[in-house]
């Protein structure tokens, strides 16, 4: 069986987006709401700051009540967001898979026989339905996911700057080494998800094939034949399963790791310029920083 490479390109990317013009006005909107997460996700810790720094030190109840209601409208916001967010990316996903499915199916139809002969059917599944619902997940795990988290980054980074310039190059010494560990780690995960898909490809042909031609392989006595040959090609399935899972449970853990390090590295040096009477470090400051982080 033909193993299915697809690497993805550019131009893919862009036939792909087209399909979303028809739901402009649902795009704009999911990414506004992508814009408003990202400021209240670094809204919330600086709110938590001034509330230490000037109220909770200073025993102000009527400053504090006022501050602690304008957290939780705040992250009553952000809920608000985070859910709008969420449904509109996933249902325009939805929407342009069942457009782009349509078409697919349509497009199919028009062949000629001839093309159904020499094409396994298992492979049309595997593009018609799992290849296609893979697309939904550009817009509600991946592109929009992409833009909120680079938002929720350039944000943050801005409101890290302002609160204190000494605590955010600490958090920037990190930055290089988390980098090269998601490159390192991009490149094998990548190999081992089209492994998966191919695979997936190849498990569906071979089911779909033997299924439909189930008399021609108990008049020929080849159920033990095909038996062994579909374990080969499940244990292959498997093996590319358990090497995504490898890759995934390896990348994940060290990412902890550095920003475990870096958030115990923050509190240390923050605190070691509180006791030395750093005007600029304050207690607000070492709270808020391990919300950002």
């Amino acid at each position: 069986m033909k193993a299915i490479k697809s690497p993805i390109k550019t131009s893919s990317f862009k036939k792909v987006m087209q399909y979303s013009k028809p739901y402009q006005m649902r795009f704009n909107a999911v990414i506004a709401f992508a814009v408003s997460l990202s400021l209240f996700a670094a809204l919330r810790p600086y709110l938590l700051k001034e509330t230490i720094d000037n109220y909770v030190t200073s025993k102000d109840g009527s400053g504090l009540l006022f501050y602690i209601v304008l957290m939780g409208a705040v992250l009553l916001l952000e809920v608000v967001s985070s859910f709008y967010f969420v449904y509109l990316a996933n249902s325009m996903g939805q929407d342009i898979v069942k457009d782009i499915r349509e078409k697919l199916f349509h497009h199919i139809t028009s062949f000629r026989m001839k093309f159904f002969d020499n094409e396994p059917v298992g492979k049309l599944v595997t593009r018609t339905v799992f290849d296609i619902e893979s697309i939904a997940k550009i817009f509600s795990q991946g592109l929009f996911m992409i833009i909120s988290d680079l938002l929720k980054m350039v944000v943050i980074l801005a409101f890290m700057f302002y609160m204190n310039w000494k605590l955010t190059f600490v958090v920037l010494l990190a930055m290089p080494v988390l980098i090269y560990a998601t490159r390192v780690f991009q490149k094998s995960m990548k190999g081992a998800f089209e492994e998966v898909r191919t695979q997936v490809s190849n498990l569906n042909t071979f089911v779909q094939e033997r299924v439909t031609g189930m008399k021609i392989v108990q008049l020929f006595n080849r159920e033990d034949i095909e038996y062994e040959k579909f374990k080969d090609i499940n244990k292959k399935h498997n093996d590319a399963w358990q090497k995504n899972v490898l890759y995934t449970s390896i990348f994940f853990p060290i990412a902890d790791i550095i920003s475990s390090l870096t958030l115990g590295f923050i509190i240390w040096y923050g605190g070691i310029n509180i006791l030395n009477g750093d005007s600029i470090t304050t207690f607000g400051d070492l709270f808020a920083y391990t919300m950002l982080i």
